[in-house]
């Protein structure tokens, strides 16, 4: 298990370090000087050189990568131009936001995908096993937003029991707070629900089809058993790796519904930053971004060897 853990660990730091040259070179290659669009051309060139030594863009471009990796690995993300702050400050004040948000999105997925998914699979090839999935092809192809719209139309204009939007902050208390993050949460679900919910049959079908599942049956353990102790274990490395990816969706990939119930988000933040041109902000959230994903990957691969021990081995 160490050996698996540090091979896991050694990729994950590479793809991190590529992330970051990435990152750092399409700042570079933005046409003209950074600090200029920035600041717009109406700027002067005392503005402009104060943000350029504000951003670190002098010396060479090796010199002013491991500035800004370095900055990135003891936490200073630099200053907003535009809000005039920390952007580590906007960060924390907009993940208090996303990550709960995110984490309800995906409970609400799972709690929904994993019984539709094998309700399908032990009823395949039957009227509920075509409804079920046929929902499921439904929430695919329905863009969030719309779930969004539909649920602020009924949860909120017509049964009045859930906030339109907004967010009161988590000061207001932890009930009105999670309020209003319900049914952003239950739109950003929905499609994702669905897709893990194909996921989940197709994986618990091929299960199914497995000598030992047989011999269980044969044996006399009830169905509802076979499915959830033997079936539904040997089906999760697909289920486990789509709930990752989702994750990294989810807290990444909120900016239309967070701007549908106007939640002060990381999403938001960074769809602002851009339309302000704040690239110190934008270049901040993509790299936290990208390190939550791989982040998300590396539990998502220590999950396997825990869900298969013989995947330990292989590593």
């Amino acid at each position: 298990m160490t050996a698996y853990l540090a091979k896991r660990l050694a990729i994950a730091a590479v793809t991190l370090a590529l992330a970051s040259i990435v990152v750092f070179s399409v700042l570079e290659i933005v046409p003209g000087d950074p600090a200029r669009v920035m600041l717009g051309m109406n700027a002067s060139e005392a503005q402009v050189e104060q943000l350029r030594q504000q951003m670190g863009l002098g010396g060479s471009p090796m010199q002013r990568y491991l500035h800004w990796a370095g900055n990135l690995l003891s936490l200073d993300f630099g200053r907003s131009y535009t809000y005039s702050v920390p952007v580590i400050d906007l960060i924390a004040e907009r993940l208090a936001v996303s990550l709960p948000l995110a984490l309800i999105a995906l409970a609400l997925s799972t709690a929904i995908a994993i019984p539709v998914g094998l309700y399908a699979a032990s009823r395949r090839g039957r009227a509920g096993d075509a409804i079920s999935m046929g929902a499921a092809q439904l929430g695919v192809a329905v863009p969030n937003f719309w779930f969004a719209l539909l649920l602020v139309y009924l949860f909120a204009v017509w049964l009045r029991w859930l906030p339109a939007g907004g967010f009161p902050g988590w000061s207001a208390g932890v009930w009105p707070a999670l309020k209003a993050l319900l049914l952003p949460a239950l739109a950003l679900a929905l499609p994702q629900a669905a897709i893990l919910a194909r996921v989940t049959r197709s994986a618990l079908v091929d299960v199914l089809s497995e000598d030992y599942i047989r011999t269980a049956r044969a044996k006399g353990m009830p169905w509802r058993k076979v499915l959830w102790r033997h079936a539904l274990r040997n089906a999760l490395i697909p289920v486990v790796t789509i709930m990752g990816l989702q994750f990294a969706f989810l807290l990444a990939g909120t900016i239309i519904i967070e701007n549908v119930f106007y939640l002060p988000g990381l999403g938001r933040l960074v769809f602002q930053a851009i339309t302000q041109r704040d690239l110190i902000v934008v270049e901040s959230v993509v790299m936290l971004l990208v390190a939550t994903v791989i982040a998300v990957n590396l539990i998502v691969d220590l999950s396997y060897a825990l869900v298969d021990p013989r995947l330990r081995n292989r590593a």
